[in-house]
């Protein structure tokens, strides 16, 4: 099978897909894996990365397996070495779930696909326009092998310059990181942003209902009815006879929180936060057709070469 990675390089452990610039096809459908996708529309594509629900997912099983060997009279006589594993591997994240919930949720980043323009806000009301075609990806994977196998990780890595030339060292640069896995899953992420600039709104997912549910339901109605959204899958799955799938909808409550991830999720994400600085309102308004910004003829090149050698079977290397 021909791989339809733009520019790879590997190694005995490693991966590494660099995906932009040019940002060329990589011959994935985009999927937003993360949820990353808060607000679409003709003009924008607001992409965050607060990653809540990955958290719960990690912490989920260790919770799971330190409650499963819970001592049968936990507070009659004290067991030490139960109570140091119940706080380093259930305590601590708990404490680490609140804090984050706590907090505001990072602002999202505004591709704007009139101007062919990405507007990198900063909680402090600074904000930088940097140039779509200037915007930089890679999908990085590293492997590890034990006695349990192959364990792969990975990320997708979005990175933006600071379009002041005079910027201190430290404010240069400024990257979006996504745990998604690397490799194609990273890929199929990336082609969200990707897809939505150069071919147009209709080519990635929508985006999340919860700001539409949240006006009907109020917040509570959202933070509960993620719950029984999941539930009601379950029983439509049964319904329709496909047991497999229902299976997996109820399974996945115990390996991965599924319920518990909605829910937070739910309760931070609806609605996600908007950008209110008053020049980016400006800056996110329509254009007429006649004066959007168009591709640089190096890049319509380069997206044409990389058409074909997917066509063909072949990419650029």
């Amino acid at each position: 099978m021909t791989s339809t990675t733009p520019r790879s390089r590997r190694g005995f452990l490693s991966r590494e897909d660099y995906l932009a610039p040019p940002a060329i096809p990589t011959g994935q459908s985009p999927k937003d894996v993360l949820n990353t996708i808060w607000r679409k529309n003709d003009v924008f594509l607001d992409i965050g990365s607060y990653s809540i629900g990955s958290f719960v997912m990690v912490m989920w099983p260790p919770l799971l397996i330190i409650l499963w060997f819970m001592p049968s009279e936990p507070l009659e006589e004290i067991n030490a070495p139960y109570w140091f594993l119940f706080m380093c591997f259930c305590g601590f994240p708990i404490l680490m779930l609140i804090y984050l919930l706590s907090r505001p949720v990072p602002l999202p980043v505004r591709f704007n696909r009139q101007r062919r323009e990405v507007c990198v806000p900063f909680a402090d009301g600074r904000y930088w326009i940097v140039p779509w075609e200037h915007v930089t990806a890679q999908a990085v994977a590293m492997s590890s092998a034990g006695q349990h196998g192959k364990t792969t990780q990975g990320l997708l890595v979005v990175g933006f310059r600071n379009p002041d030339p005079d910027a201190p060292e430290k404010e240069r640069d400024f990257s979006l990181a996504f745990s998604c896995g690397g490799g194609e899953t990273a890929m199929s992420l990336w082609e969200c942003m990707r897809s939505y600039m150069e071919i147009g709104p209709d080519a990635v997912p929508r985006d999340s209902d919860l700001e539409d549910l949240r006006a009907k339901l109020g917040k509570k109605g959202v933070f509960w009815g993620s719950l029984w959204g999941f539930v009601t899958e379950i029983r439509d799955h049964l319904l329709a006879k496909e047991f497999g799938q229902a299976l997996w909808f109820f399974v996945s409550i115990f390996i991965f929180g599924t319920p518990l991830i909605m829910m937070v999720q739910a309760w931070k994400l609806s609605p996600p936060p908007d950008l209110t600085n008053p020049a980016i309102i400006e800056w996110s308004k329509p254009l007429p057709p006649e004066q959007w910004a168009r591709r640089s003829a190096e890049l319509e090149q380069a997206i044409d070469r990389q058409e074909q050698a997917l066509q063909e079977g072949t990419v650029n290397s």
